[in-house]
């Protein structure tokens, strides 16, 4: 049976993978917005799991903070099974607020359990605050840039859609000259990172009716002014 207060002792990789989440979870935090406590536990010291938390003044909760009963049932349960899956589950707070919970297992070297995400959604926040982050007029999002993203079923798709993107925003430039349009394409499909996808070079030729020397001609020219 494993001691709980000595569960593991993590390597140097098991420590670079959990840092790694805790940058993750500041930026998760800040996207999902107040209504989510994310909670980032180490498996090394469960007397003081807590390694980093978003909206602990939910729970009380801080970096230092020990594991949780129901963590420790997850543990227990891994180490018979061997079943890394996550839980989601309906919970409540300490005061009796539903919430609506996930719990992570993180593995890191020799596929062994590390660490645990845990997320928690408060069910008592104001609808207002929810829809908030959907509105793109909110005082929330008004900071925030506008980027069009291409989904697309292969990366095939993707090079056309960007070429068709791009090519469409060169030539209602009247500052490019029109012997200049293709090269300034080509640049801006480089400056999105089209071209480390493969075919990329031929698909693009394609698209721009020119053939494919000429567009690595102009990769070399942007690459030599690098």
């Amino acid at each position: 049976m494993q001691h709980y207060e000595n569960y593991i002792s993590l390597t140097t990789i098991d420590k670079i993978i959990l840092s790694s989440y805790k940058d993750m979870i500041l930026q998760l935090g800040n996207y999902l917005g107040e209504g989510y406590e994310i909670i980032l536990h180490s498996l090394e010291d469960l007397h003081h799991s807590v390694i980093a938390i978003v909206n602990g003044n939910y729970s009380g909760r801080k970096e230092g903070s020990p594991i949780t009963n129901l963590a420790l049932e997850m543990l227990t349960r891994i180490e018979h099974t061997k079943d890394f899956s996550a839980i989601n589950y309906i919970n409540k707070s300490a005061s009796g607020t539903p919430l609506r919970s996930s719990t992570i297992p993180i593995l890191g070297e020799r596929n062994r359990i590390i660490g645990l995400l845990c997320i928690n959604f408060y069910t008592n926040i104001p609808l207002s605050s929810i829809l908030a982050k959907f509105d793109p007029s909110s005082v929330a999002n008004a900071a925030l840039p506008e980027i069009s993203e291409a989904f697309t079923d292969n990366t095939e798709e993707l090079i056309r859609q960007s070429v068709m993107d791009i090519r469409k925003q060169v030539y209602n430039d009247s500052s490019i000259t029109q012997q200049n349009k293709n090269k300034e394409i080509i640049a801006k499909l480089h400056d999105k990172g089209i071209f480390n996808l493969k075919d990329s070079v031929i698909k693009v030729a394609e698209s721009l009716q020119i053939s494919k020397n000429t567009v690595y001609m102009h990769i070399r020219g942007i690459k030599d002014n690098n």
